[in-house]
């Protein structure tokens, strides 16, 4: 069975100089884990994907609304719009992490999840019944969602995926320099992810001594942390 997995999680991985700098992830030292550990993810039957669900690490949940983000379907899609109605997807059901996943591609291409991905992203930008140009029709909560990118996924597997473990993806840490996970969460992380404006190599931040296990300092010193100056 083909599968592939998140190329931002192996870019991360191993390299890993350049991709933290973009997107702020990193394994942390204390539980090392090997993609292999994904690869062998046994998907259900009919299932074309594999994500970690939001709502299966209690230990983040007070975090993660502390810093607003949302966890269920009301967070990402608006429900004022019929489009959206008629989907039936109950706006308080859970929705899934598509930052890490794993897919089967031979499901993957027999279920057409390209061509349905591809459709909701331009139901967003249908032509205007009278002007007939692209116009957005904004079916997204696009402030919290990030753009369109999320919520085409989290409608096309809607129900049908199978879990991953979400330590795969412990994100937010860039949110806020004042939120900070439980240490016990942290170790226990197979991959962090510093999204938001505070990044592990700027200062402020949280966590910045497990990114910092595994930076990589500039051998042109062009590059360098941004850290506060010691009263010594």
């Amino acid at each position: 069975m083909g599968k592939l997995m998140n190329w931002e999680y192996f870019l991360t991985r191993f390299l890993m100089v350049s991709s933290s700098r973009k997107w702020g992830r990193a394994p942390p030292a204390p539980n090392d884990q090997s993609p292999l550990d994904l690869f062998s993810i046994r998907l259900q039957p009919g299932h074309a994907a594999a994500f970690a669900s939001d709502c299966d690490l209690p230990s983040t949940h007070e975090m993660v609304r502390s810093v607003g983000m949302q966890t269920t379907y009301m967070g990402f899609l608006d429900y004022r719009k019929q489009e959206v109605r008629d989907l039936g997807i109950n706006p308080r059901d859970c929705t899934f992490n598509p930052g890490v996943f794993v897919a089967d591609m031979k499901e993957w291409k027999k279920q057409k999840i390209t061509k349905q991905l591809e459709r909701w992203m331009e139901e967003n930008y249908r032509p205007h019944h009278l002007t007939f140009s692209p116009t957005r029709q904004n079916l997204y909560s696009s402030a919290i969602a990030g753009g369109v990118a999320t919520p085409p996924m989290l409608i096309v597997f809607h129900d049908k995926f199978t879990t991953i473990d979400p330590s795969w993806n412990v994100r937010h840490l860039g949110w806020s320099p004042d939120a900070r996970y439980p240490d016990s969460v942290v170790d226990e992380a197979k991959l962090l992810h510093w999204n938001g404006r505070f990044k592990p190599w700027k200062y402020p931040g949280v966590h910045l001594d497990v990114w910092e296990k595994w930076f990589v300092p500039d051998p042109t010193g062009q590059f360098s942390l941004l850290r506060p100056k010691s009263d010594g």
